[in-house]
């Protein structure tokens, strides 16, 4: 069967030095570094016209380039898991992903993600992100609840990471959380990278790393509880819930980033209380604005419940 490659084209303009893969990575979040890095082992990633290693160190001003194809097909078994799709047409899928819920396969769990359930929905999704990330372009935590895109097919995929990419696709999150904010609304901007202190969780405290912001609202209050309205201006791994921490607020049940706060939740949450309340992107092909939103889950409802329960302050 005849591949037919997928062109990019960047132009670096940072000052300072970075790999070349870091670099494909931080433009292409859709795609996983191990990935990028195959395709300038294959020769599908050149700069200035030359074929260059993966540590190569860029400068300002040059031109890489990509001819990327769909990567050869690894055994990721469907499985009959219920989804609870929020729109299909033969492009794309909006669904709500249920809390507890891996999105793609992993080297320890390959059952049970929403791979799996969407290959036997259809057999027919995106491959650009690795045969194990089909229709894949973008993720939500395993706890985290909510909406989510999947791309049908590779053009699709391009065009709606794309938009994730220039901060077109408006994302909303909800989030129940234990602390005191500041004030009732506001902007959060940190830089975020890896900490050096885990291979696990990120850091806002560290000089270098990539901008994160976050716009923040009070929709609710109870004693020292809150409940949240996040709006993720960009998208850095943990980034809702090192913001939540930078402003004296923890996430509730967050078992990673919560400490003492986040264990004090009044109800007994099992997770980490975060949903994805509402996703909009404009659709690829017929270029309108689509905007979708996810029911709040029921032990966020019960939660909350549970707080009114206890009488506002």
């Amino acid at each position: 069967m005849d591949r037919k490659p997928l062109a990019y084209r960047f132009r670096v303009e940072e000052e300072k030095k970075l790999r070349l893969d870091l670099f494909l990575k931080n433009n292409l979040p859709h795609l996983s570094r191990s990935f990028i890095q195959g395709a300038v082992q294959r020769g599908e990633v050149k700069v200035d016209g030359e074929l260059r290693e993966q540590d190569y160190s860029l400068q300002r001003g040059e031109i890489v380039t990509l001819a990327l194809f769909s990567p050869i097909k690894m055994e990721v078994k469907p499985e009959a898991i219920p989804l609870d799709i929020l729109w299909e047409d033969e492009t794309l899928m909006v669904v709500n992903k249920p809390s507890g819920m891996l999105v793609h396969p992993t080297s320890r769990q390959t059952k049970g993600t929403l791979v799996n359930a969407l290959l036997h929905h259809s057999s027919r999704f995106s491959t650009l992100g690795g045969w194990e990330r089909q229709g894949i372009v973008h993720r939500l935590d395993k706890d985290t609840s909510g909406a989510m895109v999947v791309a049908k097919d590779d053009h699709t995929h391009l065009a709606l990471a794309s938009q994730f990419r220039k901060r077109i696709v408006k994302k909303i999150y909800l989030a129940l959380v234990q602390g005191n904010p500041p004030q009732d609304e506001g902007r959060i901007a940190t830089s975020i990278e890896r900490s050096s202190r885990s291979g696990v969780k990120m850091s806002v405290k560290g000089r270098g790393g990539r901008e994160a912001i976050t716009e923040y609202k009070v929709l609710k209050k109870w004693e020292d509880s809150f409940l949240l309205k996040l709006h993720p201006l960009t998208g850095r791994t943990h980034q809702i819930r090192l913001h939540l921490h930078s402003i004296n607020c923890y996430l509730a049940g967050d078992k990673l980033y919560g400490g003492k706060k986040g264990r004090g939740f009044p109800y007994p949450a099992k997770r980490a209380m975060l949903h994805a309340r509402a996703l909009g992107f404009f659709h690829p092909g017929k270029r309108n604005w689509m905007e979708f939103t996810a029911p709040l889950p029921r032990d966020m409802k019960e939660a909350m419940e549970f707080l009114d329960s206890l009488g506002n302050p």
